[in-house]
């Protein structure tokens, strides 16, 4: 089935959140609308910036655990270089 990792930030070069899914549509729709509650609602995490596709969820899994051991730094160079102006992506997988 696959999986995706995605990053959230609340504004370009703020608040960053990292998250799995294997339904990237359906969660990023969840914290756009604080359906889950936790960080993203409590921070106003909501703009899609950075996601990408695995082959299997373990895999998807294991890269996220990854990415948030990094330093904010390398999270911020991560966005840039797929997303450099920090555009909302949502509208762009949502189609």
């Amino acid at each position: 089935m696959g999986g995706w990792v995605y990053i959230l930030a609340s504004g370009p070069g703020g608040t960053l959140y990292v998250g799995v899914t294997s339904d990237l549509v359906r969660r990023v729709f969840e914290h756009r609308t604080d359906a889950v509650p936790g960080f993203t609602k409590r921070y106003g995490v909501k703009d899609l910036v950075y996601f990408e596709r695995h082959e299997t969820i373990m895999a998807a899994i294991q890269r996220e655990k990854n990415i948030k051991h990094w330093p904010r730094e390398w999270k911020i160079d991560l966005i840039v270089s797929m997303n450099p102006y920090w555009r909302d992506l949502f509208d762009e997988i949502a189609c």
